[in-house]
């Protein structure tokens, strides 16, 4: 497939374009007042994008505290629960109901444990070595399943000595904080299926009951506080210092890549608050790290993710703000540019206007001259000449058969150059009454088929096909009919010798707007370079071996004469056409 063709060349009549000359010192003025506008702008964007980011991570940080405030009292709560339960030798003082919910998500969370492992162990799942990475994922101390007997069947690691005194009664089915010991300081809670076919015993040591009792602290306090949602909080997820989930809200993003936040400094207390922006569920959200403190000390990392919307849409204002500073700027910039313009240029207008016409004037007048002389001091020695050989063709053949022929071959070699010359003689003079043109109104398609009736049977002993598209319809333009016939000519006889072996001219006629009309002249001959389409119309180029090839640029001063213009589309090996688009006045029926 071949690309389609391309307009390398284009001739329109028409006003002269003027040079533009700006005013330099009022450009330079005005280009360095918008930098420094658009330098303000940004450091002002940069300064309230700062400023929101500072307002949410304060918020973030509200929240934080509220969550360690609440966080706090059900870890006191719950340590003060288990020390009543312990110091049984003291008077009876009444615990408050709020201190035993936190022991009591304790309790609920520890047997959601013992009942994942139980399920593990009724479908036969169960082994040491799970239970020894489960227990290590989970911060607990041991984990033992024993049978209907009491006997260990899979454990952790080895069950201590003086765990027979603490082993709960066969009615009991949760033994909760039960010391293996008091020196060990070992608390457990056993769960006994109903049927008594089994139980699991879990075991925390200090640092596991002090995870688990700051886990189930901060998600009570993540559920008094309203699961997350509030404040524009989509996500909130606290975790401890080894990376464990304490509590979380919302749906989570993934874990924090190495270099995404400072979570050295943020848990030495090297930095109070760490942020950056990101999308997270197709919602712009500020994602904030800070630390949670507990008894004074730094426990985790919360991290939670802010809606930055509202922010995004001050920023977007305050953008549009300046954006709108600037363009009036640049506007008013432009204005005066113009006027200063259109003062100091509209002397040069006409300057450079005069300076083409005469320069285009003296080239006219000049071939004209050059036309002229010619004609005065060639054309009258070429009729003399022209008639001395048709006097020796006819009065001084030579008697012998072999000198005839030559003396035939001769003069019509004399005669032909004759012709030649002539030729060349009248296209100069031509050329130089090319702009006097006698208007009248003719139908164009009529010109066209008289130099179709005129080409076609030279082109038919050529191998050539002359073909014709048109309307029935013949638009009428104001045309020197035989100048533009001459044009027409030209393009046609153009076409026709870029053409060897064979091939095909079309001419059309079609509309071309409103009050124009395109007559379209292509050829499958062997085309023109881009560099060749360049130079067609100038008087000193030429293909051509013969003739002066002043036909096209003839052709180009008729066409600008009557207001037209021409565009050539050419590739090379690939064809010419020649549009020429001329002004209609009206139209007439065909006779």
């Amino acid at each position: 497939m071949t690309p389609p063709d391309k307009i390398v060349w284009r001739d329109r009549a028409g006003k002269e374009t003027r040079p533009f000359l700006q005013p330099i010192a009022v450009a330079i003025v005005c280009a360095v007042f918008l930098v420094l506008i658009l330098i303000m702008g940004i450091m002002d964007m940069r300064r309230l994008d700062q400023t929101l980011v500072g307002i949410l991570e304060n918020r973030a940080q509200g929240v934080v505290e509220v969550v360690q405030r609440l966080a706090q009292e059900n870890l006191t709560n719950l340590v003060q629960a288990s020390h009543h339960r312990e110091d049984a030798d003291r008077p009876f003082t009444p615990i408050e109901a709020e201190a035993y919910s936190p022991q009591k998500l304790l309790i609920n969370a520890l047997v959601k444990l013992g009942q994942e492992v139980d399920n593990h162990w009724k479908r036969d799942r169960l082994s040491a070595a799970y239970l020894r990475k489960f227990a290590e994922e989970q911060g607990i101390w041991m984990i033992t399943v024993m049978d209907r007997k009491g006997r260990a069947v899979f454990q952790s690691r080895p069950i201590p000595e003086d765990f027979v005194a603490g082993k709960p009664s066969p009615k009991i089915t949760i033994d909760l904080l039960n010391r293996l010991g008091r020196e060990k300081k070992i608390g457990f809670i056993a769960l006994r299926r109903k049927d008594g076919s089994g139980t699991v015993i879990i075991a925390l040591d200090p640092d596991g009951l002090r995870f688990w009792g700051t886990k189930v602290s901060v998600e009570k306090a993540l559920q008094e506080l309203g699961g997350g949602q509030s404040q524009g909080l989509t996500y909130l997820a606290i975790d401890d210092l080894q990376g464990k989930t304490l509590a979380s809200a919302g749906i989570l993003p993934e874990k924090w890549k190495a270099g995404d936040m400072p979570v050295t400094e943020l848990t030495t207390g090297a930095r109070a608050v760490a942020s950056r922006k990101v999308t997270y569920l197709d919602k712009p959200l500020l994602d904030i790290a800070t630390p949670v403190h507990l008894h004074n000390q730094i426990v985790g990392i919360a991290r939670m993710g802010l809606e930055r919307e509202s922010m995004e849409r001050i920023l977007g204002e305050n953008g549009k703000n300046i954006l709108i500073f600037m363009a009036l700027t640049g506007l008013i910039a432009f204005l005066s540019m113009w006027v200063l313009y259109m003062n100091q240029n509209r002397h040069l207008a006409g300057i450079v206007t005069m300076e083409r016409r005469l320069e285009k004037a003296e080239r006219l007048s000049a071939l004209g001259q050059l036309a002229a002389g010619v004609a005065h001091e060639i054309r009258n020695p070429l009729n003399a000449i022209s008639m001395a050989s048709q006097r020796l063709r006819r009065d001084f053949v030579p008697a012998e058969e072999k000198k005839e022929k030559d003396f035939q071959i001769i003069t019509g070699v004399i005669r032909d150059e004759i012709r030649r010359l002539n030729g060349i003689v009248e296209e100069f003079l031509t050329f130089s009454r090319s702009r006097r043109l006698e208007l009248r109104d003719y139908p164009v398609t009529e010109v066209l088929q008289k130099i179709v009736n005129l080409l076609r049977e030279e082109t038919a002993g050529m191998g050539i096909v002359l073909e014709t598209q048109w309307a029935e319809t013949s638009p009428v333009i104001p045309m020197d009919m035989d100048k533009l016939q001459q044009a027409l000519l030209n393009f046609v006889k153009n076409a026709i010798e870029s053409i060897s072996g064979g091939g095909r001219v079309t001419i059309t006629v079609t509309p071309e707007g409103n009050g124009w009309i395109k007559i379209a002249i292509a050829d499958t001959g062997r085309g023109m370079t881009e560099e060749e389409v360049e130079r067609i119309f100038s008087p000193e180029y030429t293909t051509k071996e013969k003739g002066l090839g002043l036909g096209l640029p003839l052709s180009h001063e008729i066409i600008r004469g009557h207001g037209g213009e021409i565009r050539v589309r050419s590739r090379k090996d690939g064809g010419t056409t020649f549009e020429i688009v001329l002004p209609v006045e009206k139209t007439t029926g065909r006779s």
